[in-house]
């Protein structure tokens, strides 16, 4: 039988659940143990499909095509576990699937109400999980804070997880704040207390305490803890802040966490072995031998949370060659005013990752034409695709009014436009271009070179694509269309001869980065802006 490990979070948000839920992965993985993890969001929302970055941080996309919670990402990184539809569930999708169910007459007029109905629906999402996966272990976590009113369902559906499937075949972690008052000089456990009693109030015992904290805890506080908190001892587990979030695995190692949670399920497995890990992944993060700066032309770049996936590939493919990846985040709508001169002088390679809207993207044609004149490697992702389209299209082709049907619908020269199939759309959500697709890579092409195969697969979540009318003028004038989607003939990479990384593609490489494993495109990103810094 599968075992259940349900992670909730208290005192406030932020507190980094998905990076401790994909820690926990990473030590069971270690062991042997197949793991799967899942995020169950209390927004109202379907998906995040449609919500601004600035309110939700980035959209993850997995290979079926669904839009997902940025924590997906973490547990894809961390460990092998490939996600799914089914690993995200949001209090929409709960409610939208009994509200359909009710209208068919599934529940044979009985009055639908949060407990059995909603909870049940809650307890089905999970199963499923395991039983599509086929992991020995599921890692849930519940977003929000214990004590939030959206939240109390899904607490409650992991209440009645343990009755229905047994005490042994379920735990519970509870991560939780302990803040440091510098004016005393003390740490206080006085919210923690509170968050744990909220918890059992409800009716939930956490079996582990997960205590993120700016001073190491002493035997005496780790004693008072378990006290008050009715934790035994060993199970009250520091958190510290680290360098890198790849030194968390280890942290839970060392406090053989691991230990603990095989302990509760009487599981035996083979022992842990992070030793590959801690050499190739957390040294290198931490002490790289070489460094370089990039510049990073991005419209949302006040939350660190709307790129999170880009950052991470920029640091797994620092990894990958052994070097620091300093990012200088440069608005685009700066560079819009001020030029592209004045904030990327000093950088070696410039990279635009992806948005929707006009808001700042003259700025982010700036800076690809400055990358292009100045023949600093480049990484287009997604809309850094189109601009590069757009760019090249205004000043290699003498297009002067080149843009995107999606900036300027009306424009002279739409070398980016919507597919036919896209302009009957009214919904927002849920109807990009998601997911993987097949992409043909053209051989004796930098995309050849980089990738070292001929078909690859790669996530998508956009609208608009490169208008083929235009594809016989590019090429003259020295544009490379190195992969297309061959059973729609969309173009899925471009790139220019003459330039050393000149490379840009319309899906997203940075879902499939990993930092023991760097994304392919970005780590020669890194590799060609570390040969010519």
């Amino acid at each position: 039988m599968a075992k259940f490990i349900f992670v909730t979070g208290g005192v406030i948000s932020s507190l980094g659940k998905g990076i401790a839920s994909a820690s926990i992965g990473k030590i069971l993985e270690s062991r042997g143990l197949k793991v799967t993890l899942m995020k169950l969001d209390p927004y109202i929302n379907v998906d995040p499909g449609t919500m601004n970055p600035y309110q939700h941080g980035e959209v993850y996309v997995t290979d079926d095509g669904a839009e997902t919670d940025l924590d997906l990402g973490h547990y894809e990184r961390f460990t092998q576990s490939e996600s799914t539809k089914f690993n995200n569930a949001t209090t929409g999708q709960v409610y939208n699937a009994v509200i359909g169910k009710e209208r068919k007459g599934d529940y044979l007029g009985k009055t639908i109400q949060v407990i059995p109905h909603i909870t049940q629906e809650i307890k089905d999402r999970v199963k499923k999980v395991a039983q599509v996966s086929g992991a020995e272990i599921i890692i849930v976590e519940i977003g929000g804070t214990v004590g939030d009113i959206e939240s109390l369902p899904f607490l409650e559906a992991a209440r009645q997880f343990r009755l229905d499937m047994g005490e042994k075949n379920v735990l519970y972690i509870h991560l939780t704040l302990i803040p440091y008052i510098r004016v005393a000089d003390e740490i206080k456990t006085k919210p923690t207390q509170h968050s744990v009693q909220t918890l059992r109030e409800i009716g939930i015992q956490p079996d582990i305490l997960v205590c993120r904290t700016e001073k190491a805890l002493s035997d005496e506080v780790k004693e008072k803890i378990s006290l008050f908190c009715n934790v035994r001892k060993e199970a009250v587990i520091e958190s510290r802040d680290v360098e890198s979030i790849y030194q968390v695995p280890l942290v839970f190692k060392n406090q053989i966490l691991d230990e603990i949670i095989l302990s509760h399920f009487n599981l035996i497995s083979k022992s842990s072995n992070l030793a590959e890990w801690e050499k190739n992944v957390v040294e290198k993060a931490i002490n790289p031998k070489d460094k370089v700066k990039i510049a990073f032309v991005g419209k949302y770049i006040t939350l660190q949370d709307a790129y999170k996936s880009v950052y991470e590939a920029l640091t797994h493919a620092g990894i990958s060659n052994d070097a620091k990846v300093e990012v200088k985040k440069v608005d685009s709508e700066d560079i819009e005013r001020e030029g592209a001169d004045k904030f990327l002088k000093d950088v070696s390679a410039v990279i635009v990752p992806g948005g929707f809207g006009s808001r700042g993207v003259e700025g982010k044609i700036k800076a690809i034409r400055y990358a292009r004149e100045k023949k600093i490697p480049y990484l287009g992702l997604c809309l850094g695709m189109q601009c590069a389209v757009i760019e090249f299209a205004r000043n290699c082709c003498g297009l002067k009014d080149a843009n995107s049907t999606e900036f300027k619908p009306k424009t002279r020269y739409p070398v980016i436009s919507l597919l036919e199939e896209q302009r009957k759309v009214k919904d927002m959500g849920g109807t990009m271009r998601l997911g993987a697709y097949l992409c043909k890579v053209k051989s004796g092409t930098l995309a050849a070179k980089v990738y070292k195969k001929s078909l690859i697969s790669e996530r998508h979540r956009h609208r608009y694509e490169f208008n083929n009318k235009y594809k016989k003028l590019f090429e003259k004038k020295g544009m490379v269309f190195s992969g297309i989607y061959q059973k729609k003939d969309l173009v899925e990479i471009v790139e220019l001869k003459n330039h050393p990384y000149f490379i840009a593609v319309q899906f997203h490489p940075e879902f499939k980065s990993k930092p023991d494993k760097a994304h392919p495109l970005f780590r020669e990103f890194i590799r060609a802006a570390l040969t010519l810094k």
